[in-house]
């Protein structure tokens, strides 16, 4: 018996790295899962299949976070398809990087339409729809929101700064209704798009307490937790999971 059993799940953009992670980890917990994905559909079915090999439903998803009108189709989609949904992870994202003269109108419409608008309608849609007393939202966010250390990361700290309000108004506009929402804060992580062999991977990791890089699974045992009982009394929260880059 899992903690999530009888529990679905969406995870955005799950389709590799951290929402991987995420996927297999609420499968194993007992949970039926669904991810989307933009790209890779064959990296997508390949978490499918651990969410199989877990004894759990699993559902991929072809749906582009910057576009609204498909984000909103694939909450639909997994909660009739899965039956119910339960918890919605928000975790697509991207990681735009660059000097702050050189980042362009378009590159800023498009980091908010994938880090804040897409998580403002999947939020919005799930809790209209689908979420019942004990839903949970789980955004994943950045440590970069709130310690920026290293030029370059102007637009990626602004867009996932922006999580913080949005996490807080909608615990507070779904706390009447037993549903919970909380974002975590990742540092450093070893995923494709931030590995840590990177050449800049020596240079993150001193900023770290614990002068390491964190794993994916890491990342996932905390979504685990806030979705599951040990969750129930914590929303508006921003949870760091950084190895101690914000201490």
């Amino acid at each position: 018996m899992g903690e999530l059993d009888g529990r679905t799940a969406l995870v955005t953009g799950g389709g590799r790295g951290i929402g991987a992670a995420i996927a297999v980890r609420l499968a194993r917990e007992g949970a039926d899962v669904a991810i989307t994905y933009a790209r890779a559909a064959n990296r997508a079915e390949e978490v499918v299949g651990e969410i199989g090999k877990a004894g759990r439903r699993g559902l991929a998803i072809r749906a582009d976070a910057a576009d609204p009108d498909a984000v909103v189709a694939a909450v639909d989609r997994a909660a009739g398809e899965l039956g119910r949904l339960d918890v919605l992870v928000n975790n697509a994202g991207i990681a735009p990087y660059g000097p702050l003269e050189d980042v362009r109108p378009e590159e800023v419409d498009h980091t908010l339409a994938v880090h804040v608008r897409a998580v403002f309608v999947a939020s919005q849609a799930a809790a209209a729809r689908h979420l019942g007393p004990g839903g949970r939202i789980i955004s994943i966010g950045s440590s970069l929101a709130e310690r920026v250390p290293y030029p370059g990361w102007t637009l990626y700290a602004m867009s996932k700064s922006a999580l913080l309000g949005l996490t807080r108004g909608l615990a507070r506009d779904l706390g009447p209704r037993g549903i919970t929402a909380n974002v975590i804060q990742p540092g450093s992580v070893d995923t494709e798009m931030n590995p840590a062999d990177s050449p800049e991977a020596e240079h993150e990791r001193g900023f770290a307490a614990l002068g390491r890089y964190g794993r994916p699974e890491e990342i996932a045992a905390m979504a685990a937790h806030l979705a599951g009982p040990g969750g129930a009394y914590v929303t508006g929260a921003a949870i760091a999971v950084d190895g101690g880059f914000g201490a």
